[in-house]
């Protein structure tokens, strides 16, 4: 596995990984409130961001390029480059819970070790998600709070975590 920096052409594959309506909103909370989700409606949140140099989509592939996972590292404040945030972490279903996500995570910290200057990276995951919360915990990820996400499906319980770099 290794990373690659999102192309528009994955779009395509990431909609099709959410394949309900409650996948959508685990994955992207209330960022695009449409479903099912468009390759344009991904592309057309991410470019103008992508401008900015403070979000960075990347593709986590093998090595024929077939798609494995996806997620964004970005700096959530724009005068703090101490910290950033991982989001829109999804694997190919096919692939969850045999270490593809943990590999891909393991990656973006190395990618934030080797490119970025933050000693910080934070995420959110919603209690109603187990198996991405163990996910990011057996990687080094710990909570550091807790707030309820008006999604418009429901109230969900979001747990923040982070992982300091040495």
């Amino acid at each position: 596995m290794v990373l690659r920096n999102y192309i528009k052409e994955d779009a395509a594959i990431i909609c099709k990984w959410l394949r309900t309506e409650e996948e959508l909103y685990r994955w992207s909370a209330d960022r695009f409130n449409k479903f099912p989700l468009l390759e344009t409606d991904i592309n057309n949140n991410y470019m103008p961001q992508i401008e900015t140099r403070r979000f960075i989509p990347l593709t986590a592939v093998d090595e024929e390029e077939n798609l494995l996972g996806h997620f964004i590292i970005r700096y959530p404040r724009e005068d703090v480059d101490s910290t950033v945030r991982f989001g829109f972490v999804i694997l190919n279903p096919d692939l969850r819970g045999i270490g593809y996500g943990k590999e891909m995570l393991r990656l973006g910290i190395e990618y934030v070790k080797d490119n970025l200057s933050a000693k910080r990276i934070d995420l959110g995951v919603f209690a109603n998600n187990d198996n991405a919360r163990f996910c990011y915990e057996s990687i080094g990820f710990r909570e550091y709070s807790r707030r309820k996400c008006e999604m418009p499906i429901g109230v969900w319980e979001c747990i923040d975590m982070e992982l300091f770099m040495a």
